[in-house]
């Protein structure tokens, strides 16, 4: 009943937002070293909230990797160091239990996910 409930919530995405992106991680994990950088350039309040925001963006790829039954803290570990050398699509394949470019296994998922995710988490942070 909940598999066939998360497929039909997929399609609806897919109708809103005809657009898929890579999944296992790898988005969220690409936005949190993005913010890490970008919060090296701040200072004061500013900076810390923007790495508080990186480092809440890295529970999703440690999420998956504790459900899939992976040393959460290696994976992502790992993940950020490929994202820190230009892979940009490297996520957490659960299939393998290794990082891998989530294009090439064609692991995606809708863009509508990570934007709902991130509105959702941005209005959170400003209440």
């Amino acid at each position: 009943d909940r598999s066939v409930h998360d497929a039909l919530c997929v399609v609806r995405s897919l109708v809103k937002k005809r657009f898929l992106i890579a999944g296992g991680g790898a988005p969220e994990a690409e936005c949190a070293l993005r913010l890490t950088q970008w919060a090296k350039t701040l200072v004061g309040v500013r900076s810390y909230c923007a790495r508080a925001f990186a480092e809440a963006l890295e529970i999703i790829p440690y999420t998956l990797s504790e459900n899939a039954g992976m040393n959460p803290i290696s994976m992502v570990t790992e993940l950020r160091n490929r994202h820190s050398l230009g892979e940009c699509f490297g996520g957490i394949n659960v299939r393998t239990g290794a990082i891998s470019d989530m294009w090439k296994e064609k692991i995606v998922q809708p863009l509508l996910v990570n934007t709902s995710e991130i509105s959702l988490a941005t209005e959170c942070v400003g209440m």
